[in-house]
């Protein structure tokens, strides 16, 4: 059994209750030189002195366990990347700074963010280009702050989870009769009428006649979606803004965006409730098309769906997902793992989602390396959305899913693949302005705080030669 060190998680859990060092240790029976070689990481936490905290404060063992911070350090190298590249602080130093006190380390990666944020705006204004009129500390787009709100909780909304599935088993939601179960409800509970649109909105709800207006063109599984919800918006306003004020403040446009985002959860685990849903993908081995031919639903929601099945006791396979265009532009990204997704340089170009373009309809999958060391499981599709007319534009993406590769083996995805083998393993990193790989021939930018090698006299196969 791995040993447990919280020091800086059981200093902070005595601070907050403003208790001494001798208070604590007195009532969890234990010396106060003891409990002081605890919370300094010199002894682990045992198991009778986490019995005493959970018991006498409340809190959740979990709080004490080892976390994953690959996360926070991906980012936190992001942020710092400069100085790193200078030696005031290396990779090491911040994954131990994210271990015991990830409170600082978020602290200084905000403080990291904004210095880059103030440092682009006064370059556009050297530059002669118009400041932003945003104020300092809101580097965000409202959007990108909400991918944050979900992101922070590993694409898992517990409260809202179990209520949806409480309401799917209440009105009897099961493949095949999803639509007829919601139809009811929606009539039923709240005198909504359903009508058909030929119009350029995919749906729209009218409350002053109780309709729901709903795309002649949408797939079922589309329609089923939109009914979802609507049905959570008029059966949960209440929780959906609560939830929402959890991180911004009411009358926002985040708020107003994150109101819509737990309602789209909400819809996505009401159709998919989540133990028939995770019983399901696990008798499939997460095989995407098999469960959508199950629940009559798209590719993506249920690609979507997958990377939501974090329920404590009953966890599926820790995803991430990722809807990406031709252009690079990452339109919806969530994670339960320690995948990170850049928010400078781009993404990489040799990230088998970029693949997918080129034969729409097959699922490419891929192991691939991160700088770290990381691998992970890659599945990619590409999907088209048509509105429906000749010669209309249509949208297509590229889907992607992925594990760490501890967990690929519980994939149908796997077979056939060696996933000890390091040289299986695609190496990617996590955009070109941030990248560490310096001998990337696929390099498009040349990598942050690094001097470049200028020599008219020679070439080299990489971009962008970095000085020794």
């Amino acid at each position: 059994m791995s040993k447990t060190y919280a020091g800086a998680r059981l200093r902070r859990l005595r601070e907050e209750r403003r208790m001494s060092q001798a208070e604590l240790a007195r009532v969890l029976g234990i010396s106060p030189s003891y409990l002081n070689q605890m919370e300094h990481d010199s002894r682990p936490l045992t198991v009778p002195v986490l019995f005493r905290l959970t018991e006498t404060f409340g809190v959740d063992p979990n709080f004490f366990s080892e976390r994953d911070t690959t996360r926070l350090v991906a980012d936190l190298r992001e942020a710092l990347a400069g100085e790193i590249t200078e030696s005031r602080v290396s990779p090491t130093d911040l994954a131990e700074l994210a271990s015991r006190m990830p409170a600082v380390a978020q602290v200084l990666l905000d403080l990291g963010r904004r210095n880059q944020l103030l440092s682009e705006r006064l370059a556009g204004a050297d530059d002669g280009r118009e400041a932003t009129a945003e104020a300092p500390g809101s580097p965000r787009s409202p959007h990108e702050e909400i991918r944050d709100f979900f992101y922070r909780r590993q694409n898992y909304l517990h409260d809202t989870d179990l209520a949806a599935e409480r309401l799917a088993d209440e009105i009897g939601v099961r493949p095949g009769e999803i639509i007829s179960a919601l139809t009811a409800r929606l009539a039923d509970a709240h005198g909504v009428r359903l009508s058909a649109d030929s119009g350029d909105r995919l749906h729209h709800y009218d409350a002053a006649t109780r309709t729901l207006h709903m795309s002649s063109r949408l797939r079922p599984g589309q329609r089923a979606f939109r009914m979802a919800t609507q049905l959570a918006l008029l059966e949960y306003a209440d929780e959906l803004g609560s939830q929402a004020a959890e991180d911004f403040e009411p009358g926002t446009p985040a708020h107003g965006l994150a109101r819509i985002g737990i309602a789209n959860y909400f819809a996505a685990a009401l159709i998919l409730p989540y133990t028939a849903f995770h019983a399901a993908a696990e008798e499939f081995r997460y095989d995407i098309e098999r469960l959508t031919d199950r629940y009559g639903l798209g590719y993506e929601t249920v690609c979507h769906r997958l990377s939501t099945l974090q329920r404590p006791r009953l966890r599926g396979v820790p995803f991430s997902f990722v809807r990406v265009d031709r252009a690079g532009n990452m339109s919806k990204r969530q994670s339960a793992t320690g995948f990170h997704f850049s928010r400078a340089g781009g993404t990489c170009p040799l990230w088998n989602v970029y693949e997918a373009f080129a034969a729409p309809g097959r699922i490419h999958v891929q192991i691939a390396e991160m700088p770290d060391g990381q691998r992970y499981l890659w599945t990619a599709r590409a999907i088209t959305r048509h509105r429906g007319g000749w010669g209309e534009p249509g949208k297509t993406y590229a889907i992607g899913l992925g594990c760490e590769i501890r967990h690929a083996h519980r994939l149908v995805y796997s077979d056939g693949l060696d996933l000890t083998s390091p040289s299986a393993a695609t190496p990617i990193g996590m955009g070109c302005r941030v990248c560490e790989r310096l001998d990337c021939p696929q390099r498009a930018t040349p990598p942050l705080g690094r001097t470049l090698r200028i020599d008219q006299d020679s070439s080299t196969f990489v971009p962008y030669p970095v000085a020794e």
